[in-house]
């Protein structure tokens, strides 16, 4: 990647974040992945009392399922209790593959347990705050919702968090191919609609026009 890509990348990533203030609510809903700084992040939120019920959300997806022979919610789950969470305050969801199975298959096992959750904080990777925050206010509009992530900067993330399955170049697609979700997917009835300003929207043509489009959609 050049410094070029990079600047343009900067642009995508700031659009992701939403920088939600957090407020005490009733569960974490962790957005399972092949980030697990997001489990150590909600580890964090519930050490300090957030909420005291941890749900972890995730089968086995496009990419963990090459890397892990577990769905993603069985392995966050082991590493917060291996961080200390009592096991009794963790609940598994173990077979969504996206981020609408996510929130969808969430949803019924909440109602179905018959548990009086009406605030949630959800968790999930930097780049992809906007777009679970959408899904969420979608597909489970009578709850509140606050989204946070892993408090890092675009740079740091590209040094520590990409890895050998998952490269620089991969982390800036997947973010590009989120963008790309983030305008088609309300008029498929998956998210709400978002504005999306000019100058992000000139960094995704960029982008894709260089060959950031391993996880685009068809359209």
């Amino acid at each position: 990647m050049n410094d070029r890509q990079l600047e343009l990348a900067q642009i995508i990533w700031d659009y992701h974040k939403l920088n939600h203030q957090l407020q005490k609510s009733d569960a974490i809903l962790v957005l399972c992945s092949h980030d697990e700084r997001v489990a150590e992040r909600s580890v964090e939120l519930f050490k300090a009392s957030w909420a005291p019920l941890i749900i972890f959300s995730g089968g086995s997806g496009s990419i963990t399922k090459e890397m892990w022979p577990e769905p993603e919610a069985v392995r966050f789950g082991r590493l917060a209790v291996a961080a200390g969470v009592d096991p009794e305050r963790i609940i598994l969801e173990d077979k969504s593959t996206n981020t609408g199975e996510n929130i969808q298959f969430t949803r019924r096992l909440v109602e179905s347990s018959k548990l009086d959750l009406q605030k949630f904080i959800v968790v999930q990777k930097p780049y992809m705050e906007r777009r679970s925050f959408a899904t969420f206010r979608k597909l489970w509009p009578e709850k509140d919702v606050i989204v946070t992530s892993p408090q890092t900067s675009f740079t740091e993330y590209l040094s520590k968090y990409s890895n050998s399955a998952l490269s620089f170049t991969d982390v800036v697609s997947i973010m590009v191919g989120d963008l790309q979700r983030i305008r088609i997917y309300p008029a498929r009835g998956f998210q709400i609609e978002q504005e999306v300003p000019a100058e992000t929207i000139s960094a995704y043509e960029e982008l894709v026009g260089a060959g950031f489009t391993k996880f685009l959609v068809k359209v």
